[in-house]
């Protein structure tokens, strides 16, 4: 007879999808990453929802935007890790200039995104990817990170 194994629980969640780099790609990865969230367990309207989606939007529009290779897609990969609570969001695209975030002026409508990211995100970055292009990905507190603001 062998012994019971106990398994270990999974907490870490996983979602991908490819998507053009267009406009219409950004949009179609915010929708999905937002349903994905929803069935984790994230409502539609909570803190953590907003402030996630408000991430995932902005670094598919500047994958979109800025990292626009013809013929190339983008990719979008979400972990969340329910131990942690933290959901890490990395957007890929080919193009090899690296993001820089500006500091927005009052008169000008552009270069916001990564100034948004940095205040809404715990933490964010880009580092090297397999093939051509980076990674753009940012980490959020999604479990416990709005408890304080919505008192």
């Amino acid at each position: 007879m062998t012994a019971p194994r106990t398994q270990v629980p999974v907490t870490v969640r996983t979602f991908a999808h490819r998507c053009p780099s267009t406009r219409r790609g950004a949009r179609l990865a915010r929708l999905l990453a937002g349903h994905q969230l929803v069935d984790w367990g994230l409502p539609r309207g909570t803190c953590a929802f907003d402030g996630a989606t408000l991430v995932i939007a902005e670094l598919a529009s500047n994958a979109a935007l800025h990292g626009l290779v013809p013929g190339r897609d983008c990719a979008l990969r979400l972990a969340y890790d329910t131990g942690t609570g933290v959901l890490r969001i990395e957007v890929s695209d080919t193009h090899p200039g690296r993001p820089v975030r500006v500091e927005p002026s009052p008169g000008y409508d552009r270069g916001r995104g990564l100034a948004l990211v940095e205040a809404v995100a715990l933490r964010w970055g880009v580092q090297e990817r397999n093939g051509p292009g980076k990674t753009v990905w940012a980490e959020c507190a999604v479990a416990a990170a709005c408890e304080n603001a919505d008192r």
